[in-house]
Formats: structure tokens, sequence, C-alpha cells
């Protein structure tokens, strides 16, 4: 078992985005992003303390892990951690492909080791899971995690990895107010249990739930957000009001208020960060402490909008 401990912050970074070149077709979000305005979001992170940085080489084919790996540059590598992932659909036909693609990934992102290694998708479990031992022995790798798995491919890689003196010391699952597919698996209720961190993406639903969008502004045209979730946004105003109406009460934002919730439901949200005052926002999301009530009103309104988010790339939980 690596001695290094693993250190979960309030709130985890998200690069999905810097994987976009920002042409439209090419790129999930229609976004343009410059080094400059990376390193100012970086150096804000930095310095509120959000220093978990989660990307992954299947993020526009290593455009993501190189750009972080530029604009980290200029910190102590002790000062951040690293999380990114081996993804099965991508392995290569050689011998060790997880090994491979992790060899990339520290290329990419000018490293010798990542903090936190995940296989992405479950695909094959007993097929995959093994090869993340070897690399944790190197060293290259100090814990690894899955993501996209059910709880019982979790369970089973844990063995594998368990077997070998190691374990799965992190999930990460698509989880949000508009789908709640890993809590009702008992997926969070084993992470509870067995004191493993469960880090949520796509809490913010890619800006559905952001309160900047409506069907009179809707997501930028072209992008493929645009195309998935545009058709709902009147289904979501309801549940938006009432998470900006919480936010004033707290002098906080729609998506900050989003952002508490998954905290409050006891996960890391791991949130796309593309503009320095993102990070105020998730100051402010780390700092608010939501009642009961709001919880389960927050939650009545979501189920209330019926509308399913889950990704293309993602498995039903429940089995």
């Amino acid at each position: 078992m690596a001695i290094d401990t693993l250190k979960i912050p309030a709130v985890a970074l998200g690069t999905w985005a810097w994987g976009d070149s920002g042409e439209i077709g090419d790129g999930y979000f229609g976004t343009h992003l410059t080094q400059a305005g990376l390193e100012e979001v970086v150096d804000k992170a930095q310095a509120a303390g959000f220093t978990l940085w989660d990307t992954a080489l299947v993020y526009g084919m290593g455009r993501s892990e190189t750009v972080l790996g530029e604009v980290l540059k200029r910190y102590a590598r002790s000062d951040y951690q690293l999380s990114t992932k081996f993804t099965p659909q991508l392995a290569s036909t050689s011998d060790n492909p997880v090994a491979d693609m992790l060899e990339q990934s520290l290329a990419n992102l000018g490293t010798d080791y990542i903090d936190l290694y995940w296989i992405h998708n479950p695909a094959d479990v007993p097929r995959w899971t093994p090869h993340l031992i070897p690399l944790l022995k190197s060293g290259k790798v100090k814990h690894v995690g899955v993501s996209n798995h059910n709880l019982s491919e979790i369970k089973l890689a844990d063995q594998i990895l368990g077997e070998a003196g190691f374990r799965v010391e992190a999930i990460q699952n698509h989880y949000s107010l508009l789908y709640h597919s890993s809590e009702k698996a008992g997926i969070l209720d084993y992470c509870r249990n067995q004191g493993i961190p469960f880090f949520a993406y796509m809490v913010l639903e890619q800006g559905a739930l952001a309160g900047e969008y409506s069907p009179e502004n809707p997501l930028p045209e072209g992008s493929n957000r645009a195309e998935h979730y545009n058709g709902i946004l009147p289904r979501l105003k309801a549940l938006t009001d009432k998470l900006a109406s919480i936010g004033q009460s707290r002098a906080a934002a729609v998506p900050d208020v989003a952002a508490a919730w998954a905290i409050a439901k006891g996960a890391t949200p791991i949130i796309g960060v593309t503009k320095p005052h993102y990070i105020e926002g998730l100051v402010r999301a780390a700092g608010i402490t939501l009642t009961s009530d709001d919880i389960a009103e927050l939650e009545v309104l979501a189920d209330a909008a019926n509308v399913n988010t889950r990704g293309w790339w993602e498995q039903e939980m429940l089995i």
C-alpha cells in the first residue's frame, strides 16, 4: 500500500474541457481557452487550496493532459495532485496497454508519477484491474480508483487488488441532482461504509444546472452539450430557481449550491474549471451548509423534472 496519503479536497478540479480545441465539431463544449487564462485559473485554485486536478488521456486525445502539465510547471510537484485515467476502449494491442497508456500520460503531464490513476470504464474488470498492481509497486502510481463501475464491479476490482495488498481507494461516477444512479445502486453507502472517497462528475450537468442557461438563453449552438440539454431546459426552471433562491440567502450563485448539494451528500464534486471566477464559486460552495429541508426540496424538484442525463459512455448502475 502506498504510504503517501491521498489528500481529498472539498472540491476536485476537472479539465475535460481543456482538451477542447474550441472548434465547432471538435470538442464537447465549444469553448476557446488560452494558456494565459488557464494559468490564472491554476493560480487562483492553488491559492484557494484546490490542488487535485482530474484529467484523462482521452480528453482531447492528450490535449487536456498536455495543457494541464504545462500550466502546472510553475508549481512544485508536491504542491498539487494529478488524477488521470486508463480508458480500456482506447487500449493498444501491445503486451501491456495499461502501462503504455500511463507512460503517455506521464509524458503529457511532464511528471514521473500519478497520484490517483483510474480505470475509466469497466469493460472487463478481471482483465484490466491486475495491470494496476505492478504500477502501484513501481511507484509510478500512488493510488488507484475505478470510474463508471457498478457495485459488483467495484467489489471485484477491490478483491483483485486486495490479493496483492492494495485496494480500490476512490470511486468516480456521474452524480448530480438530476442523476442519482450511484446512490440508488448503493454505491454511496458502500463508499461511506468502506471509507472510500466518492468523486462526483457532471455535478453541474455541463452547465445545465449552472443557472446561466434557459430556453431564452440556451447552451452554445453546435456543441454536443446543446444537443443533449437544450431540449430539457424548460423542465429544469423550477429547480434552478430554487438553487438561486437558496444561493441568495447565502450570498452564493446557482452552481455553488448545486456543488454544495453534492458535498452535503458525502461526495467530492469534480467541477470543470475554465474561468478564474469559477474558483471563487468553489470557495463559496465549500463553505455552504445546506439544511435537510434544503436538500429535500431540491431533490423533490429534481425528481419532478423527470429527465435522464446518463451519458452515452455510462452503463446503468442499477442491476
